[in-house]
């Protein structure tokens, strides 16, 4: 039979090992001091164990969390089981629950493994933080937890920070955004971290501190010797807590990293800010975006940045600057010697040519300096710059002195460690002289050497990037390849396609036919005087004679046979001498067309002939008749049409040769 023991007050002295896994699962059952010291004292519990070598006293890992679930009701996490001996475990999103969160603390009482515990987003209140830090009383293997978004409240916030003021986890980085956190909540982090030496970094990111809050934090600031990262983002920390948290940064000797965006404290926040970078130099990042901070703030902030020899990274990003501003954060690295300034971040701003051209003057003093801007004005209407790839510079660096990326990695690596920071990787490429390589070039290789912004530059990054440029080059080559194949198949087919038509037009002779002759074939010569034209246009005879209303007065008609060619010319309409013309005076010239048919020309020929005759017909009516004609209906014109064409060929059909001699006589 096992006794249950329990937690001491806060005055109480905490000795090792006094917390058991039995208490985890009846804590929630607990009601008063008086019944948890009766149970205590008393030989008959709840918890009682009918098999002694089932204790949890014996169990451990698997084992020791499926009965905890059993015990307490929830569902077991199979990622959990499946994880419990890496030393990172991420239970993100998991729905957890307090009794779910309770479960994992009495199996992890135990863990030597996990370092690393991710429980964000598990609703898991303050019931289940407060299992969460009675386990981390006894595991002094956990060195960061993440229990952002989970709704802990003033009374997880009040657990938490007993723990903090104990010193007695192992704790060194916590993560508490989102947990609404209030004014009140912020004293009770203030008193407990003021002592506290174990905890470096703290994220209480997208709470409610407001100003009081500020200030509480603020004098904590003043007092504490081990924070080195304090995230206090989306707070609403405002002007007076602002300029606590910047009365606090004068004295703090151990912070680097502070994010004070998103909470809107304006230009008397920036001021002082300002005062406080004049006499902190530990400070190496200070993150102060979208806090309504215009050019005036700057300029406030830029007072301090001329006398501050410690920081590098400095975010102003969505506050309401122009390229004045700009300008006077610039000058302030121009005018400071000591500055060790890599990174000032007003990506919202446009910038113009004036701000570019000292960018560069500061930038041969400062090589490592990266500022990130919004842009150029007027750069949409310039055509931009194409620039060669800095990386393909370097291979031509390379090639031409017969040396290994290695060789050249190995100059910038002085600790072998195979790792550059940025900063020191950018300085060495601008103070170099024999790669030509400016501002711009080097930022665009920096972001292919650090696409997920770590802050350093491997060997290994560098390897990539020279295997992506040349496997970009070979895809360009095969791509011009590509396009020169195909424009010149293309200029194949069309000089194909034109020798076939010239070929075609070229294998049958163009004829000559003049009254009273006999046809004549052209010399291939004359062929060029012959234009080329449509199909339609080929069956029609060219006429020529002094009038050219009357070219439509002769049709050829076509005879083909296989082997031979004769071309016999139809006489003459009877209605062309009523055009004034005779047919003696009519000079016919056609030529063949290669592929019409002999049926096709026969059928336009009498198609022609039919339409000439009617016109001249339409012509040779008195003007009663015209009008008529004019006014008939399009169906009575129809048929009118299709009576003359039937009558025409009957009557060219029986009488060829009185058509003839009608049209002799006519002449």
């Amino acid at each position: 039979m096992k006794q249950i023991s329990f937690i001491p007050d806060q005055n109480e002295e905490m000795s090792e090992g006094s917390l058991s896994v039995e208490f985890l699962l009846l804590a929630d059952q607990s009601n008063s001091p008086a019944e948890e010291k009766t149970r205590a004292d008393s030989s008959d519990t709840d918890l009682e164990i009918e098999d002694p070598e089932r204790s949890f006293a014996t169990m451990k890992g698997a084992e020791l969390y499926l009965e905890a679930c059993k015990l307490v009701g929830v569902v077991p996490v199979s990622y959990f089981l499946r994880n419990m001996e890496e030393p990172y475990m991420n239970l993100n999103h998991h729905g957890l629950g307090p009794q779910g969160a309770k479960a994992i603390a009495i199996a992890l009482v135990s863990n030597t493994t996990i370092t690393h515990l991710e429980l964000e987003d598990n609703w898991i209140l303050a019931e289940g933080v407060t299992c969460l830090v009675q386990m981390l009383r006894e595991n002094c293997y956990i060195q960061e937890l993440n229990v952002s978004n989970n709704h802990i409240g003033t009374e997880g916030a009040e657990a938490i920070s007993r723990m903090f003021l104990d010193n007695i986890s192992s704790l060194r980085a916590v993560q508490l955004s989102g947990n609404n956190f209030r004014e009140e909540t912020a004293q009770y982090f203030a008193e407990a971290l003021v002592g506290n030496y174990r905890v470096k970094e703290l994220d209480l990111s997208h709470n409610e501190f407001s100003e009081k809050g500020g200030e509480h934090l603020g004098q904590m600031l003043a007092n504490n010797e081990a924070l080195e990262f304090l995230n206090l983002s989306w707070n609403h920390l405002r002007m007076k807590g602002a300029v606590a948290l910047g009365a606090g940064l004068r004295v703090n000797g151990t912070l680097k990293i502070l994010d004070l965006s998103w909470n809107g404290f304006g230009n008397e926040g920036a001021l002082a800010l300002g005062e406080a970078l004049k006499l902190n130099n530990i400070l190496v990042k200070l993150d102060i975006s979208s806090n309504h901070i215009n050019n005036e703030g700057a300029g406030k902030l830029a007072k301090g940045l001329e006398v501050n020899g410690n920081l590098k990274i400095l975010k102003l990003s969505h506050n309401p600057l122009t390229v004045e501003g700009a300008v006077a954060l610039v000058t302030s690295i121009r005018k400071n010697p000591k500055s060790k300034m890599e990174e000032i971040n007003i990506s919202n701003v446009l910038v113009n040519g004036s701000f570019l051209k000292l960018l560069d003057v500061v930038c041969q003093v400062h090589p490592e300096l990266d500022v990130i801007y919004g842009g150029v004005r007027g750069f949409i209407s310039k055509k931009p710059e194409q620039r060669p790839d800095p990386m393909k510079l370097i291979q031509n660096y390379l090639d031409e002195r017969k040396l290994r990326l290695w060789d050249f990695f190995r100059n910038m690596d002085k600790n072998g460690s195979m790792k550059i920071p940025v900063a020191e990787f950018r300085k060495a490429m601008m103070q170099q002289s024999r790669i030509p390589l400016d501002r711009a070039q080097i930022g665009e290789l920096v972001h292919k050497l650090d696409r997920h912004q770590t802050g350093m530059v491997d060997y290994r990054s560098l390897v990539d990037t020279q295997k992506q440029m040349v496997r970009d080059q070979r895809w360009q080559l095969r791509r011009e390849e590509s396009r020169q194949k195909k424009e010149k198949h293309k200029s194949e087919q069309v000089l194909q396609t034109f020798k076939t038509a010239v070929e075609m037009v070229t294998s049958r002779s163009s004829l000559v036919m003049c009254s009273g002759q006999k046809p004549r074939a052209l010399p291939k010569s004359d062929l060029a005087h012959f234009p080329t034209t449509s199909v339609s246009s080929w069956c029609q005879p060219a006429i020529t004679g002094e009038s050219t209303s009357s070219q439509n007065s002769a049709e050829p008609a076509f005879s083909e046979q296989k082997g031979s060619s004769s071309h016999q010319l139809s006489q003459s309409e009877p209605h062309s001498a009523s055009r004034g013309m005779s047919t003696s005076d009519l000079e016919v010239k056609f030529y063949s067309q290669p592929n019409l048919s002999i049926s096709e020309a026969q059928t336009h020929s009498q198609y022609s002939t039919a339409t000439s005759d009617l016109e001249t017909y339409s012509k040779t009516q008195s003007s009663d008749n015209a009008t008529s004609y004019r006014v008939m209906s399009r169906e009575t014109r129809r048929s009118a049409h299709e009576s003359h064409y039937l009558a025409r060929n009957c009557h060219a059909a029986s009488s060829p040769q009185k058509h003839g001699h009608n049209a002799k006589s006519s002449k």
